[in-house]
């Protein structure tokens, strides 16, 4: 069976109704599982995971676009998270059996059907998008809803699919293929976006722009690769977080992103509390971090599977902000039940 995942992030975090009206119509579509709903008051952004075949899973991404596009209004959004419309972003993500060249098939799929039949422009990206000048979420969405009326009519931002013009209540959206990402919120004893910010500049792999002065720009990189970061404050919690993008943890890991922020963060007078996953995460990743805590505390590594994530949860501090439950956030426990 050909397995793919579809974690589309929608520009509502705080009203119950909105959510639960997106979560009956992706989970009323045969032949696709629910995973995960992950909503976000001061982000004001919900993040949906869903798997399943490639065909069924695109038409549950579908009704969910267009619903979401019903119901949100995006001139009165406001939130933390950058975002350019209703359905922000929807990425398909190979599982099982199927190859990223496939996937993107079924991506270009769904942008051509949501353009076509919703009218809502739509811009590809990630191994969907063959132009590399607008392969990256964070060129794409630059500017935001507000600053996308002048954008969508610039030379080079027509859009891939649907109108080149923004729609005023639903905005815009992305829709691709990239691997798989984790996005991993590293929480602070501060509610200094200022810092927050400064913190995600040392360790994104992008880094820092400086000008001399001349004006002339020159970028000195993070420290870690495979990571994009920023810094913004959580009104719920009263604190500001690192919200950090891990786009391969192959080459910075959880617990690596994790240690690095703390590092960094200590060197500025700033404790870290604990941390927080925004939807689901592989169970190597967990396993991974578990190991590397335990060998660090000079405690055994080969213990019971259990034991080895416990030592992760606790370490990472993932229940800082609210309970973290492995049956509901690690992929294969999930897809097993």
């Amino acid at each position: 069976m050909k397995l793919i995942e579809c974690v589309p992030n929608f520009s509502e975090g705080a009203d119950p109704v909105t959510i639960g009206q997106i979560k009956v119509t992706i989970a009323s579509v045969d032949g696709v599982k629910l995973l995960h709903v992950d909503p976000g008051k001061g982000a004001n952004r919900t993040v949906f995971t869903f798997a399943g075949e490639p065909q069924p899973v695109i038409d549950a991404a579908f009704l969910a676009i267009k619903k979401a596009g019903e119901l949100i209004d995006m001139p009165t959004h406001k939130g933390e998270h950058p975002r350019m419309g209703a359905t922000d972003v929807c990425p398909l993500i190979p599982i099982a059996n199927i190859s990223m060249a496939e996937t993107v098939e079924y991506a270009k799929k769904l942008a051509k059907r949501v353009g076509e039949e919703l009218q809502i422009p739509v811009y590809l990206y990630e191994h969907a998008q063959p132009d590399k000048t607008r392969h990256n979420l964070s060129v794409i969405r630059a500017g935001e809803y507000e600053g996308f009326f002048k954008k969508i009519k610039s030379p080079g931002w027509k859009p891939d699919f649907g109108p080149a013009e923004l729609d005023v209540k639903r905005g815009a959206t992305v829709i691709g293929a990239r691997d798989f990402l984790i996005a991993y919120n590293v929480n602070l004893d501060t509610a200094s976006v200022p810092l927050a910010n400064e913190i995600a500049r040392d360790v994104r792999e992008s880094g820092r722009i400086l000008r001399d002065e001349t004006g002339k720009p020159s970028t000195i990189p993070g420290s870690l690769k495979a990571i994009k970061a920023i810094g913004w404050h959580i009104p719920e919690y009263s604190i500001a977080q690192v919200s950090m993008n891990l786009t391969n943890i192959e080459i910075t890991p959880l617990h690596i992103a994790f240690e690095e922020v703390r590092a960094k963060a200590t060197q500025r007078g700033i404790q870290v509390t604990g941390s927080e996953l925004v939807g689901l995460i592989p169970l190597t990743a967990m396993l991974n971090a578990g190991k590397y805590f335990l060998a660090k505390q000079h405690r055994p590594i080969e213990v019971a599977e259990e034991q080895i994530i416990d030592a992760a949860i606790i370490s990472l501090g993932l229940s800082d902000l609210a309970p973290f439950r492995p049956e509901e956030r690690i992929i294969e426990y999930l897809l097993k039940k």
